[in-house]
Protein backbone atom coordinates (compact mmCIF):
# COMPACT_ATOMS: atom_id res chain seq x y z
CA UNK A 1 0.00 0.00 0.00
CA UNK A 2 1.25 3.31 -0.87
CA UNK A 3 1.38 6.03 2.03
CA UNK A 4 -1.06 8.31 2.07
CA UNK A 5 0.32 12.39 2.53
CA UNK A 6 0.29 13.87 6.05
CA UNK A 7 -1.72 16.28 4.84
CA UNK A 8 -4.70 14.26 3.25
CA UNK A 9 -7.70 14.92 5.52
CA UNK A 10 -9.07 11.87 4.54
CA UNK A 11 -6.38 8.72 3.99
CA UNK A 12 -9.32 7.05 2.33
CA UNK A 13 -9.13 8.95 -0.60
CA UNK A 14 -8.09 6.85 -3.79
CA UNK A 15 -8.07 6.98 -7.22
CA UNK A 16 -11.47 5.97 -8.25
CA UNK A 17 -11.50 5.42 -12.41
CA UNK A 18 -14.45 3.42 -12.70
CA UNK A 19 -16.12 6.80 -11.79
CA UNK A 20 -14.75 8.65 -14.58
CA UNK A 21 -17.25 9.71 -16.65
CA UNK A 22 -15.87 10.44 -20.50
CA UNK A 23 -19.27 12.61 -21.14
CA UNK A 24 -18.72 15.06 -18.71
CA UNK A 25 -16.14 18.33 -19.32
CA UNK A 26 -15.34 17.29 -23.16
CA UNK A 27 -17.50 18.46 -25.32
CA UNK A 28 -16.98 16.45 -28.64
CA UNK A 29 -18.65 19.09 -30.83
CA UNK A 30 -20.60 16.36 -33.49
CA UNK A 31 -22.87 13.53 -33.48
CA UNK A 32 -20.83 10.11 -33.00
CA UNK A 33 -22.11 9.81 -36.67
CA UNK A 34 -20.20 12.46 -37.69
CA UNK A 35 -17.24 11.72 -35.95
CA UNK A 36 -17.06 7.82 -36.98
CA UNK A 37 -17.54 8.76 -40.37
CA UNK A 38 -14.28 10.95 -39.95
CA UNK A 39 -12.25 7.89 -38.23
CA UNK A 40 -12.84 6.03 -41.30
CA UNK A 41 -11.24 8.73 -43.72
CA UNK A 42 -8.54 9.64 -41.23
CA UNK A 43 -8.06 5.68 -40.89
CA UNK A 44 -7.76 6.06 -45.10
CA UNK A 45 -5.80 8.85 -46.14
CA UNK A 46 -4.15 10.31 -42.91
CA UNK A 47 -3.03 7.67 -41.07
CA UNK A 48 -1.46 5.35 -44.27
CA UNK A 49 1.77 5.12 -45.42
CA UNK A 50 0.53 6.01 -48.77
CA UNK A 51 1.38 9.76 -49.82
CA UNK A 52 -1.90 11.01 -50.69
CA UNK A 53 -1.66 14.27 -51.87
CA UNK A 54 -1.94 16.62 -49.04
CA UNK A 55 -4.29 18.91 -51.42
CA UNK A 56 -6.60 16.08 -50.93
CA UNK A 57 -6.22 16.04 -47.20
CA UNK A 58 -6.75 19.45 -47.11
CA UNK A 59 -9.83 19.42 -48.76
CA UNK A 60 -10.86 16.24 -46.68
CA UNK A 61 -10.27 18.33 -43.59
CA UNK A 62 -11.97 21.31 -44.93
CA UNK A 63 -15.23 19.15 -45.29
CA UNK A 64 -15.17 17.79 -41.59
CA UNK A 65 -15.11 21.34 -40.47
CA UNK A 66 -11.06 22.03 -40.39
CA UNK A 67 -10.08 25.77 -41.50
CA UNK A 68 -7.15 25.48 -43.60
CA UNK A 69 -5.22 27.79 -45.23
CA UNK A 70 -3.49 27.75 -48.87
CA UNK A 71 -0.35 25.69 -49.78
CA UNK A 72 -0.42 23.46 -46.48
CA UNK A 73 1.67 20.18 -46.47
CA UNK A 74 0.46 16.93 -44.32
CA UNK A 75 2.89 14.07 -44.77
CA UNK A 76 1.61 10.77 -43.67
CA UNK A 77 0.33 8.99 -40.52
CA UNK A 78 -0.82 11.98 -38.97
CA UNK A 79 -3.55 11.79 -36.34
CA UNK A 80 -6.29 14.73 -35.91
CA UNK A 81 -8.49 13.76 -33.69
CA UNK A 82 -11.40 16.40 -33.95
CA UNK A 83 -10.96 17.94 -37.30
CA UNK A 84 -13.57 20.77 -36.64
CA UNK A 85 -11.33 22.04 -33.98
CA UNK A 86 -8.29 22.41 -35.92
CA UNK A 87 -7.22 25.88 -37.97
CA UNK A 88 -4.42 25.64 -40.26
CA UNK A 89 -2.96 29.03 -40.84
CA UNK A 90 -1.30 29.18 -45.05
CA UNK A 91 1.64 27.42 -46.03
CA UNK A 92 2.05 25.30 -43.04
CA UNK A 93 4.09 21.84 -42.62
CA UNK A 94 2.71 18.55 -40.84
CA UNK A 95 5.84 15.93 -40.68
CA UNK A 96 5.52 12.38 -40.20
CA UNK A 97 3.42 10.75 -37.47
CA UNK A 98 2.30 13.96 -35.70
CA UNK A 99 -0.98 14.06 -33.32
CA UNK A 100 -3.24 16.23 -33.09
CA UNK A 101 -5.49 15.40 -29.72
CA UNK A 102 -7.51 18.31 -29.90
CA UNK A 103 -10.22 18.04 -27.53
CA UNK A 104 -10.13 21.45 -27.60
CA UNK A 105 -9.16 24.26 -30.68
CA UNK A 106 -5.68 24.10 -31.92
CA UNK A 107 -4.44 26.74 -34.06
CA UNK A 108 -1.77 27.09 -36.27
CA UNK A 109 -0.46 30.62 -37.57
CA UNK A 110 0.86 30.80 -41.21
CA UNK A 111 4.26 29.52 -41.99
CA UNK A 112 4.45 27.19 -38.90
CA UNK A 113 6.56 23.64 -39.25
CA UNK A 114 5.83 20.65 -37.14
CA UNK A 115 8.96 17.97 -37.29
CA UNK A 116 8.12 14.49 -37.26
CA UNK A 117 6.64 12.94 -34.32
CA UNK A 118 5.06 16.63 -33.13
CA UNK A 119 2.43 15.67 -30.28
CA UNK A 120 -0.10 18.48 -29.47
CA UNK A 121 -2.54 17.94 -26.21
CA UNK A 122 -5.25 20.06 -25.67
CA UNK A 123 -6.71 17.09 -23.24
CA UNK A 124 -5.61 16.31 -19.49
CA UNK A 125 -7.06 15.16 -16.26
CA UNK A 126 -7.19 16.71 -12.35
CA UNK A 127 -5.45 14.82 -10.61
CA UNK A 128 -6.38 16.27 -7.15
CA UNK A 129 -10.10 14.90 -7.92
CA UNK A 130 -10.64 11.24 -7.55
CA UNK A 131 -12.74 10.61 -10.43
CA UNK A 132 -9.91 12.60 -12.79
CA UNK A 133 -12.32 14.64 -14.64
CA UNK A 134 -11.06 16.49 -17.86
CA UNK A 135 -9.06 19.46 -17.63
CA UNK A 136 -8.89 20.10 -21.29
CA UNK A 137 -7.60 23.76 -22.70
CA UNK A 138 -6.51 24.74 -26.20
CA UNK A 139 -3.16 25.39 -28.15
CA UNK A 140 -2.04 28.24 -30.65
CA UNK A 141 1.00 28.28 -32.02
CA UNK A 142 1.80 31.96 -33.79
CA UNK A 143 3.50 32.56 -37.25
CA UNK A 144 6.82 31.52 -38.29
CA UNK A 145 7.47 28.52 -35.79
CA UNK A 146 9.45 25.44 -36.31
CA UNK A 147 8.47 22.89 -33.54
CA UNK A 148 11.17 20.13 -33.94
CA UNK A 149 11.07 16.59 -34.26
CA UNK A 150 9.70 14.49 -30.33
CA UNK A 151 8.28 17.57 -29.16
CA UNK A 152 5.34 17.55 -27.02
CA UNK A 153 3.50 20.73 -26.12
CA UNK A 154 0.46 20.67 -23.49
CA UNK A 155 -2.76 21.98 -22.73
CA UNK A 156 -2.83 25.88 -22.39
CA UNK A 157 0.37 26.75 -24.57
CA UNK A 158 0.58 29.54 -26.51
CA UNK A 159 3.69 29.63 -28.36
CA UNK A 160 4.77 33.16 -29.80
CA UNK A 161 5.83 33.97 -33.23
CA UNK A 162 8.90 33.20 -34.93
CA UNK A 163 9.89 30.57 -32.01
CA UNK A 164 12.01 27.36 -32.56
CA UNK A 165 11.10 24.49 -29.99
CA UNK A 166 13.84 22.19 -29.94
CA UNK A 167 14.04 18.17 -30.83
CA UNK A 168 12.43 16.47 -27.71
CA UNK A 169 11.11 19.32 -25.60
CA UNK A 170 8.31 18.85 -23.38
CA UNK A 171 6.18 22.64 -23.74
CA UNK A 172 4.11 22.82 -20.80
CA UNK A 173 4.38 26.52 -20.66
CA UNK A 174 3.78 29.79 -23.34
CA UNK A 175 6.60 30.75 -24.96
CA UNK A 176 7.19 34.33 -25.83
CA UNK A 177 7.59 35.28 -29.54
CA UNK A 178 11.19 34.75 -31.08
CA UNK A 179 12.37 32.29 -28.46
CA UNK A 180 14.23 28.91 -28.54
CA UNK A 181 12.85 26.84 -26.01
CA UNK A 182 14.45 23.23 -25.12
CA UNK A 183 14.51 20.42 -22.13
CA UNK A 184 11.92 18.77 -20.37
CA UNK A 185 10.63 21.29 -19.49
CA UNK A 186 11.49 23.44 -21.87
CA UNK A 187 12.86 26.95 -21.06
CA UNK A 188 13.69 29.85 -23.46
CA UNK A 189 17.76 29.08 -23.81
CA UNK A 190 18.17 32.37 -25.87
CA UNK A 191 16.18 34.92 -28.46
CA UNK A 192 16.20 33.43 -31.86
CA UNK A 193 17.64 35.80 -34.28
CA UNK A 194 17.28 35.08 -38.30
CA UNK A 195 20.70 36.75 -40.30
CA UNK A 196 19.52 37.95 -43.73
Amino acid sequence: MIPQPENNPDSTLRVRLDQFDSRKGLDRGRPRWFEACWYLVKCAFFLSALPWPSALKCTLLRWFGAKVGQGVRIMPRTSIHFPWKLEIGDFCWIGQECEFLNFEPIRLGSHVALAHRVYVATGNHDYKDHTMPYRNASIQIDDGTWVASCTFIGPGVHIGEHCVVTAGSVVNKSVPAWSIVQGIPAMVVRKRVIER
